[in-house]
């Protein structure tokens, strides 16, 4: 049977496309990656890499057997967890993504809660666009997911924790008189500054107006918030802006107002995610009972339990 250790070598190798890279990130010799694999290949008598000077290249069915390798690595990380998770919960290590528009608003109130209520519990953070969250989270790279809904997550499970408004946000000086709300109507397309693609909170806002006129027309993308809320200082446009980045300060020291967005859609869901039947369910809905808790400041909206 083949061994975890030479599945591990071939999901590396996969990974980075680099024997070097690979063997690197398993913290072995080249020659040690190299031979695994090899031993795994005269185990199963097919060839899973082509080999060349250049490149690195898979086999239809190397990518096939790499893709079974992801979920027996991952099956034998949770046979461990099942042992872990049946004594104290949140203890020992969590791996965890957070998505770029949730990461610097939210965490730096989350984790002093967590680190005061589960001093046992070692947290690994590691910031990701939802997609890049997603797969790491189906790979086994990471144990749960803190991200926003609605996204096509596929068989994973999740638990809500809190609705974040959406809040439309423009320059202090801008010649209309706003009102307490704002209206998809009375967006300015030709102003509209959006995050770049891969972040879910633009599709959000542009599902919340309705207006499929707003994506063809928003020109200019920013790399983060920060960025937009730059832009729009200077005078470049308007945004839209969730209602957890207001709360953490983001618009402080500048001159831009910000009002609620006014429609039946103008919010995301904050949600904890993780795969299905995992082990460690009950921890996770045991964190996402503190992520929902911590998360109860002004500014804030919590989603019942």
């Amino acid at each position: 049977m083949p061994t975890l250790k030479q599945l591990q070598y071939l999901v590396a190798l996969k990974e980075h496309g680099h024997f070097g890279k690979a063997a690197d990130s398993c913290y072995v010799t080249q020659s040690t990656l190299s031979a695994g694999i090899r031993e795994l290949e005269s185990l199963i008598g097919v060839t899973l890499v082509e080999r060349t000077r250049r490149v690195v290249r898979f086999t239809a069915l190397g990518d096939r057997i790499v893709e079974k390798a992801h979920r027996v690595l991952r099956e034998a990380e949770e046979l461990a967890a099942i042992a872990e998770a049946s004594g104290k919960p949140l203890t020992g290590e969590l791996r965890m993504s957070v998505i770029p528009t949730i990461a610097p608003f939210l965490l730096p109130r989350l984790l002093p809660r967590l680190r005061a209520e589960r001093p046992e519990l070692k947290l690994y953070l590691r910031e990701e666009t939802t997609q890049a969250a997603i797969e790491s989270l189906r790979h086994g790279h990471v144990d749960c997911v803190l991200m926003a809904l609605p996204f096509p997550t596929g068989e994973l499970d999740s638990e809500i924790l809190f609705q974040d408004r959406l809040y439309v946000a423009f320059p202090r000086d801008d010649p209309r008189d706003p009102p307490e709300w704002i209206g998809p109507d009375m967006i300015d397309e030709s102003k509209l500054l959006l995050l770049e693609d891969g972040h879910c909170l633009k599709d959000h806002a542009l599902a919340a107006c309705n207006r499929p006129e707003l994506r063809a027309s928003a020109t200019m993308m920013g790399t983060s918030l920060h960025t937009l809320v730059q832009m729009v200082d200077n005078g470049l446009g308007l945004t839209m802006l969730p209602e957890m980045a207001i709360a953490g300060g983001i618009l402080d020291h500048t001159g831009i107002v910000a009002r609620p967005l006014r429609s039946d859609h103008a919010y995301r869901d904050i949600a904890l995610v993780w795969r299905k039947n995992s082990p460690r369910e009950k921890e996770f809905r045991l964190l996402a009972e503190l992520l929902r808790s911590a998360a109860k400041v002004p500014g804030i909206t919590a989603h019942a339990a």
